[in-house]
């Protein structure tokens, strides 16, 4: 997967997310309050996957270029190194004939003995010349040698930085948690869940008045919590409304259910109240019932983990749509 690709998988996850955001997709993963996060989360996707795009062909650009300039100057140096030949084979030739010139008069006047000393200084003339040219020879040789090892050495670094930026094929895994993201969408926790998890009811901090109505519509967590810990003080003589799913114990029993979270779907514990008196015939688990009915004195252990489950003697009880938010955050407020 290059870079290009990792880039594609950030859009398209950070655009996910923002679908979720923008509809009620991500209350099957988060509580309502964590919406601007998610929104929040998605941008930052798209822009890193923006940054990313342009990173990369700013990073193609600098390296095409990087490329023109490495082949203009090789061509340049092999135009240095053949016209240096140039230069060295013509000055050999005029330092030839300036030799010749200067024996055949120093011939015509001078003695024989002058000659001999004359031939041993064109011999040491000579000597030099050709130790000068060799030295020349080495130290060009030794420049071309060392600017080819230096080219060698760029290319092998960047052969090596291609091939160490390659990601291994099994990175393409990442794709499929971001496929099941966008094609399926689970439900929510349900009545499986909540029979095999014990109630998490805790004791609320306070008791707030409730108003007049009649009947009076009650969170099912509220109503459980009123019901256990304060006894149903506030719940004697009225007529209350819960919402929740159905789910069946092992041993039959009904239970209205609401799966209670404080964070995400993670975390979701169900808070359950046991049905009696007038309940429906043919019960379908995770059907979701408005149940109306009165505070009653009962309550059962939960099989799980022995927690309290209170009671609510049915007087009505119809099946609704699911709601939007399947999740009761009462805990949070």
């Amino acid at each position: 997967m290059n870079r290009q690709a990792q880039s594609a998988v950030l859009f398209l996850l950070g655009a996910s997310l923002l679908h979720a955001a923008t509809t009620d997709l991500y209350l099957r993963y988060v509580k309502q309050g964590l919406r601007p996060l998610v929104l929040v989360a998605g941008a930052v996707l798209i822009a890193a996957a923006v940054a990313t795009v342009w990173y990369e062909r700013k990073r193609a650009r600098r390296q095409k270029q990087h490329t023109a300039d490495h082949a203009a100057g090789h061509e340049s140096h092999e135009s240095h190194q053949a016209h240096g030949s140039q230069a060295h084979d013509g000055h050999e030739a005029h330092d030839g004939h300036k030799a010749h010139d200067g024996h055949d008069s120093h011939e015509g006047h001078e003695a024989h003995d002058g000659h001999k000393a004359h031939d041993g200084h064109d011999s040491h003339e000579g000597h030099e010349a050709h130790d000068g040219h060799d030295s020349h020879e080495g130290q060009e040789a030794r420049d071309s040698h060392e600017v080819h090892d230096g080219h060698e050495a760029r290319d092998s670094h960047e052969a090596h930085e291609d091939h160490s930026h390659r990601e291994p094929r099994i990175s393409w895994l990442l794709v499929l948690p971001l496929l099941a993201l966008i094609l399926v969408a689970p439900p929510a926790l349900g009545s499986y869940s909540a029979t095999r998890t014990g109630t998490a009811l805790q004791e609320p901090l306070a008791y707030p008045a409730l108003p007049a109505a009649d009947p009076l519509s009650l969170s099912l967590v509220d109503y459980a919590g009123r019901a256990v810990y304060d006894h149903g003080r506030t719940l004697r003589h009225r007529q209350v409304q819960l919402t929740g799913f159905l789910a069946l114990d092992r041993d039959g029993t009904p239970y209205l259910v609401r799966m209670a979270l404080n964070c995400c779907a993670a975390d979701a514990q169900p808070v359950k109240v046991a049905l009696t008196g007038q309940v429906p015939p043919v019960l379908q688990p995770d059907t979701w019932l408005r149940v109306t009915g009165t505070y009653v004195p009962r309550r059962a252990e939960d099989p799980v983990n022995g927690g309290p489950i209170p009671f609510i003697q049915v007087t009505a009880a119809k099946p609704v749509a699911a709601p939007t938010d399947p999740y009761d955050e009462s805990w949070n407020s």
